[in-house]
């Protein structure tokens, strides 16, 4: 099993994933090599939700030899997938090799960076678009975005989610990067959540950014600096 349990957070230590963010962080990696890592990066972390939180059956298979039992994945027909736009959209891409059949939300949000951060370390939270597909009870409910930094925007979209389904099977919060500062609200705030992180890193800056992180990922994967 290679997801731990930190307290606020669930730690993806899988080496691949941790290989990849590190190539992810540097600055030297350039706009077209830093969205095939989050593609990839999505993947991985797909996998690892499969293989650490999604059971198995046994079912009958039919060698081209003899009758056999094998395993399955279950629930991969009932996953959904939340793409909070715009970094997420090559994490997501990724988690999509890991999920080809899963349902897909889209829920454009952001942080009004010129209003900063207040005094309990919150932004202001404008949401421009929201499309969720039927969540059902049996469904699981991943919700992507690479940075987790104030948990400003996480705790936004959280709120447009459960207004219109508070009944599936399991909640993940995903991401790639996590401040402490943002595990510890969204947790406060959506304890149904379960975060799901591959790095938690040192602090945020006074400007809300992770610090030592990677960088605005939005930027870096469109090429918008």
């Amino acid at each position: 099993m290679t997801i731990e349990d930190r307290d606020n957070a669930y730690l993806i230590t899988h080496a691949l994933a941790k290989d990849t963010l590190s190539r992810l962080r540097d600055v030297e990696t350039e706009q077209v090599a830093f969205r095939k890592g989050l593609v990839k990066l999505g993947r991985i972390c797909g996998y690892e939700v499969i293989d650490g939180a999604m059971g198995t059956e046994y079912v009958p298979v039919e060698t081209p030899l003899a009758e056999t039992t094998g395993e399955r994945v279950k629930g991969m027909d009932d996953v959904v997938i939340i793409n909070v736009l715009r970094a997420a959209t090559p994490f997501v891409e990724g988690l999509l090799k890991a999920f080809p059949r899963a349902k897909q939300g889209i829920i454009s949000a952001g942080r009004d960076e010129t209003a900063g951060m207040n005094e309990d370390g919150e932004f202001p939270i404008t949401i421009d678009y929201v499309k969720l597909p039927e969540i059902g009870p049996d469904d699981t409910v991943i919700v992507a975005d690479p940075m987790l930094a104030t948990g400003s925007t996480m705790c936004a979209v959280l709120e447009h989610i459960l207004a219109e389904a508070d009944d599936f099977e399991d909640l993940f919060v995903l991401s790639a990067v996590s401040a402490p500062d943002g595990l510890v609200r969204v947790g406060e705030a959506f304890p149904e959540a379960d975060l799901l992180t591959v790095a938690i890193d040192d602090r945020l800056d006074d400007d809300g950014f992770i610090v030592p992180g990677l960088g605005d990922a939005g930027d870096r994967a469109f090429r918008t600096t």
